[in-house]
């Protein structure tokens, strides 16, 4: 399979690893990756996972990428509240949650960072489309749970005026309802407690 062939089969993926190369073609051979490499018509992101250089990675695109390049996951945290609104700016590299061990990538495209979470709480995101594709983002209540989850020191006015939250937008994005659902998965009554006083901080600072 020459490169124009190889690009009509897998150029609708905005990142393909050697696993999908290997069901456009069984006998495609990997030294072909290389040579491509070398010509700059493709790029590594991480072992076993490559994008096409002439193709333009938006913001949704690197999240696709991030869901796919370390799976399970979805992308959580700081990243999530910035792409919901909920926080004033974007933020340095790409963070996910998942099932998986804490792990950190940093690319010529970026870095990807992956905080680990029990697999009972692996739910709580939504497919966003991007383009033909989708990715998997915390819904706003959950990348705060999340949040809340790794950074035990958040639990006080102090702490959640740190977050720089937009007060507004939280209170027209967050359902609490939902939020009160979720935390029904986490055996930890401290949750409960942090989250109600966020809850009184966003409503009452």
């Amino acid at each position: 399979m020459n490169y124009i062939e190889f690009r009509k089969k897998l150029g609708d993926f905005t990142v393909f690893s050697v696993a999908d190369i290997r069901q456009a073609d069984a006998d495609f051979h990997r030294r072909r990756l290389n040579e491509w490499q070398d010509k700059g018509y493709i790029l590594k992101v991480i072992r076993g996972y490559y994008v096409f250089t002439e193709k333009p990675l938006s913001e949704k695109s690197l999240f696709e990428i991030a869901n796919r390049i370390y799976s399970p996951s979805y992308v959580s945290f700081e990243t999530a509240l910035s792409y919901h609104g909920l926080i004033p700016e974007s933020v340095y590299g790409i963070t996910s949650a998942s099932t998986r061990k804490t792990s950190r990538f940093d690319t010529e495209i970026g870095a990807f960072i992956y905080r680990t979470i029990r697999p009972k709480l692996y739910f709580g995101f939504e497919y966003v489309g991007n383009g033909s594709r989708y990715l998997k983002m915390a819904s706003p209540e959950k990348a705060i749970l999340d949040l809340l989850y790794i950074k035990t020191g958040i639990k006080d006015a102090e702490a959640f005026e740190s977050l720089r939250l937009n007060r507004e937008r939280f209170l027209e994005t967050a359902d609490r309802k939902k939020m009160n659902g979720y935390l029904s998965a986490y055996a930890d009554g401290s949750m409960r407690r942090r989250v109600k006083e966020l809850w009184g901080y966003i409503k009452h600072a």
